[in-house]
């Protein structure tokens, strides 16, 4: 996998993803920067969320479960001093879908946590990483 980050001026970046994907990354005013787009660490987070979503919803359907959305809302707090790392992530799954099971989306969101997110297993070799979920019945 390869990626380029191109400093474009003040704390923006432009990042390239080998797929052809580009994004901005910014800092804040008082660091140089314009606000005009996410910050690096909150990437990471979202990384993380990406990959932990992506397992959940394919571990449910592989398991034959109806799920019609996932959300995961994540909370990180980081250290007072530098290097500012995450030391503690929650993440809460929001699963909808027809007749979903509690003991299928625990599966998942396990799955997910210990085996298959390279990402949340990453992060969590350095910060407390936690889960909880909750199912909504839709149509």
């Amino acid at each position: 996998m390869k990626a380029r980050v191109k400093w474009v001026d003040g704390a923006m970046m432009i990042g390239e993803s080998a797929s052809g994907h580009a994004l901005v990354m910014d800092g804040p005013e008082e660091h140089g920067g314009r606000n005009l787009g996410v910050r690096p660490m909150e990437m990471l987070l979202l990384g993380m969320g990406g990959c932990s979503e992506f397992d959940v919803v394919h571990i449910l359907k592989k398991a034959r479960q109806q799920v019609s959305l996932c959300e995961v809302e994540l909370t990180a707090e980081r250290a007072e001093t530098e290097p500012k790392v995450f030391t503690r992530i929650h993440a809460h799954f929001r699963v909808a879908g027809k007749g979903l099971t509690e003991k299928a989306v625990e599966r998942a969101v396990k799955l997910s946590a210990e085996k298959y997110c390279s990402a949340s297993i990453m992060l969590g070799a350095m910060a407390e990483i936690t889960h909880d979920f909750e199912i909504v019945e839709s149509d």
